[in-house]
């Protein structure tokens, strides 16, 4: 099994906490809703918790260098008082809840990231399901650069459409070491965590999704394609960057066993019945709403429509990425000639609600990604556009909860 990207991880996890205080959810949520994150840090007060230890994108003002620097002092105040306890080298299997499904089953694992490749056009065995952004790294390297631990919101998709994996852990769970078992802050659901450390098996049934003819039934080709990010990209590519120039102060001896090749992420089967994909809308506000409306509706774009209810949706699976692409494409144009700004919003009523508490301010729809046909399309044509889809509604996106340290 010498190619598989997947490894067991020593997993760090806090102790002596108020669990529902410690785990907080993914920093590229709620942009656009500071009240979100105002009532989780009334919430959280002064106890201990990730929201400390991670900087909400809502933050990226300019002004976040102090944030940055108390971040990464945190998390080296929490190392050296004894906050975290170290797993032995293992799985964890998580069970989450939420508001929108009843179960959700993932794999919290290390992944090799000389196997990952989020080009366009990757050919590696984990690659992007959407395009990367490149100036979207920065701010997060300013922080793993200077952290000695990662917290991961990173989903990542395997293509199990028997069952066989976490499935069966999760029908085996009452064998292993339950590890947490608690309810999510700001209405995010429940989780349970447990310790796996059957880590052969596990390997040897992810090693047999690799089989060349079961790859040509499912792909129409050999492609060695094992790993599809569907959350966190842009953090896995800036563990990706980070380890770039680690690796370059590195023999090779040195670079085969170094805790920055590799990143923790949660695994999680396609066919999970928790995992349903949800179209991410376009926010677009600082604009004069009908000269934007005017100017869009001469662009002869297909496929979409207005929180207004002014175009109908005319949707086709196959070329939706191509309408996302250009609707995105057209806003580029339009904020650079005319000024504005975009955010990209999860979920209906969301966008309605912010789209009509100003008069400046346009909302653009988009059907769903078909999720069994997601592996297929990458393969053959590569990485989708940035924010096609979404894997549920906001409140169901990872909660930072478990650690790795990332320095020798």
């Amino acid at each position: 099994m010498k190619n598989l990207a997947i490894s067991p991880a020593e997993i760090l996890l806090p102790t002596g906490v108020d669990m529902q205080k410690w785990a907080s959810i993914a920093c590229d949520q709620f942009t656009s809703e500071i009240d979100y994150w105002k009532d989780l840090e009334k919430f959280v007060g002064e106890e201990k918790s990730t929201l400390k230890l991670v900087l909400p994108e809502i933050y990226l003002d300019g002004t976040e260098e102090e944030k940055i620097k108390n971040i990464n002092a945190n998390i080296k105040n929490y190392l050296a008082n004894g906050v975290f306890n170290k797993l032995d080298k293992g799985f964890i299997l998580t069970v989450r809840s939420t508001p929108y499904v009843q179960k959700r089953i993932g794999l919290m694992a290390n992944i090799d990231l000389e196997k990952y490749d989020y080009s366009q056009k990757s050919s590696a065995l984990v690659r992007a399901t959407e395009g990367t952004i490149k100036e979207r790294i920065p701010p997060r390297l300013k922080i793993r650069e200077n952290a000695d631990v990662e917290f991961p919101h990173v989903m990542v998709l395997f293509d199990d459409e028997k069952l066989e994996i976490t499935e069966q852990l999760y029908a085996d769970r009452n064998k292993y070491k339950k590890l947490y078992d608690f309810d999510l802050n700001m209405k995010g659901g429940h989780i349970e965590g447990y310790f796996i450390d059957d880590v052969d098996i596990v390997l040897n049934k992810f090693y047999a999704l690799l089989d060349e003819k079961r790859l040509i039934e499912k792909y129409g080709s050999v492609d060695k394609f094992l790993l599809a990010v569907g959350d966190g990209n842009h953090s896995l590519a800036t563990a990706k960057t980070y380890w770039e120039k680690v690796k370059n102060t590195l023999t090779e001896q040195e670079q085969e066993n170094h805790p920055a090749r590799y990143a923790l992420v949660e695994l999680v089967n396609i066919y999970d019945s928790g995992i349903y994909f949800e179209p991410i809308f376009r926010y677009v506000y600082g604009v004069d709403k009908k000269d934007f409306i005017d100017k869009l509706s001469k662009a002869n774009i297909k496929g979409f429509k207005l929180v207004d209810g002014a175009k109908e949706l005319v949707f086709d699976k196959d070329t939706l990425p191509k309408v996302i692409s250009n609707i995105d494409g057209f806003i580029k144009e339009y904020i650079s000639a005319n000024g504005g700004n975009v955010d990209y919003v999860h979920g209906e009523e969301n966008l309605n609600k912010l789209v009509t508490a100003r008069d400046d301010a346009v909302g653009i729809l988009f059907d769903k990604l078909d999720k069994s046909s997601l592996f297929k399309y990458v393969s053959q044509f590569g990485a989708l556009p940035r924010k096609t889809f979404s894997m549920g509604e906001g409140v169901e996106k990872r909660y930072y909860l478990e650690g790795r340290k990332i320095v020798k």
